[in-house]
C-alpha cells in the first residue's frame, strides 16, 4: 500500500491498541451493563454518572488524572512499579487504559440497550424451569443481547483507534511505542513535508470510522427486526 513503514507502524499499533482496549472492556461492560439494567441499588445513578463521564469530560482530563494515578510517582504507579516492576505511564500498556476509559462509555451503552429490550419473562421462565441465576444470564440474557455485544464492541474498537487527547496526556507520543495513529497525523501536521502523509492517514481514519458506523448499523436492524420477531412469537404470550 502508498504508506510508510512509519505510518504502518502506527496503524499497527493503533490495531494492537484498540483489540486489548476492547478485550479489556467486554467484561466490565457486559457485567456492568446487567446490573445498571437488572437491578435497584443505593448509588446507582453515580455509578450511572461516573460510567458517562469521559464522555462529556475533556479527554485530556481523565488521560492526565491517569497519570496522576498511575504514573510512577503516582500511588498505584508506584506501587506496580516497586513490586511487580510494571510501569505502565509513557508505555502502549498505557495507551491501552485510556483507550479503554474513553471506550467504556461507548461499549456499556449499547449492552445496556440490549438487555433493556429482552423480555424479563423470557429470564422469569428460564428460572422457573428450574436454571439458576447463572445459566439464565449465560443462556438467556447473554445470546439475546449478542446484538449490542457487538455493537458495543465495534464502537469501542473505533473510538480505541481515534483516541488522542488522554492517551496524550497519559503516555506521550514516542514514535514505535505510544505513536497511534491519531499521535502520527498530529505528528506530521508539524512536518513542513508531513502533509501528504497527514492526508493519507486522515482518509484511512475515516475510512475505517464509516466502516465501523456502517456495520454498527446494520447490526442494529438486525436486532430490531430480531427482537420485532420474538415479541410477534410464541414467547410473548409467557
Amino acid at each position: 500500500m502508498w504508506l510508510s513503514p512509519e505510518e504502518w507502524d502506527a496503524l499497527a499499533l493503533s490495531a494492537k491498541v484498540a483489540l486489548c482496549a476492547t478485550a479489556a472492556c467486554l467484561p466490565f461492560g457486559i457485567a456492568l451493563s446487567w446490573l445498571l439494567e437488572r437491578r435497584e441499588f443505593r448509588g446507582k445513578v453515580w455509578i450511572d454518572t461516573l460510567v458517562q463521564l469521559p464522555m462529556v469530560l475533556p479527554p485530556v482530563v481523565p488521560g492526565y488524572l491517569l497519570l496522576l494515578l498511575l504514573g510512577t510517582q503516582g500511588p498505584l504507579g508506584g506501587w506496580l512499579q516497586d513490586v511487580f516492576g510494571i510501569v505502565i505511564a509513557f508505555t502502549w500498556k498505557g495507551a491501552v487504559i485510556a483507550s479503554a476509559v474513553m471506550a467504556f462509555p461507548l461499549m456499556v451503552q449499547p449492552i445496556r440497550l440490549a438487555i433493556r429490550l429482552i423480555d424479563p419473562r423470557l429470564e422469569k421462565a428460564a428460572a422457573t424451569l428450574g436454571a439458576k441465576p447463572w445459566d439464565t444470564f449465560f443462556s438467556v440474557t447473554l445470546p439475546l443481547s449478542a446484538p449490542g455485544l457487538i455493537a458495543g464492541c465495534i464502537l469501542c474498537f473505533s473510538r480505541s483507534l481515534g483516541e488522542f487527547g488522554a492517551t496524550m496526556a497519559f503516555v506521550g507520543n514516542i514514535p514505535g511505542e505510544t505513536r497511534t495513529l491519531p499521535l502520527a497525523i498530529y505528528s506530521l501536521t508539524h512536518l513542513p513535508d508531513g502533509e501528504a502523509a497527514a492526508l493519507r492517514l486522515s482518509l484511512l481514519s475515516i475510512a475505517l470510522a464509516v466502516a465501523a458506523l456502517l456495520v454498527s448499523r446494520c447490526i442494529s436492524l438486525r436486532a430490531e427486526r430480531r427482537l420485532g420477531y420474538l415479541d410477534r412469537g410464541p414467547h410473548a404470550e409467557l
